[in-house]
């Protein structure tokens, strides 16, 4: 099962990276902009159309496609992990 979870992380992982990565960069800087005064040269709405995919035209899929994303990485890590293996008694190796 491990193996699995491993085959299926390091191939999802690189895709689900850039935009989960983007998401939370522009997130980060639509804050910035919109709370502090620092002139970026960059406006909270274009910056706000990055974030939620209207941009791209993807507005519709773009938050369903990260959740979906980070959910297969959360379960196939936990998984990875053996956190919910079996547990073994101090007599058995």
């Amino acid at each position: 099962m491990k193996r699995l979870a491993r085959k299926y992380h390091r191939i999802i992982a690189p895709i689900v990276a850039i935009p989960l990565m983007l998401t939370v960069l522009t997130g980060m800087l639509a804050t910035v902009v919109r709370e502090w005064p620092i002139n970026t040269g960059l406006t909270s709405g274009l910056i706000l159309s990055i974030h939620t995919g209207e941009l791209f035209h993807l507005q519709a899929v773009y938050p369903i496609l990260n959740g979906l994303g980070l959910i297969v990485l959360v379960v196939t890590g936990i998984s990875m992990s053996g956190i919910f293996g079996k547990k073994k008694r101090e007599g058995q190796q």
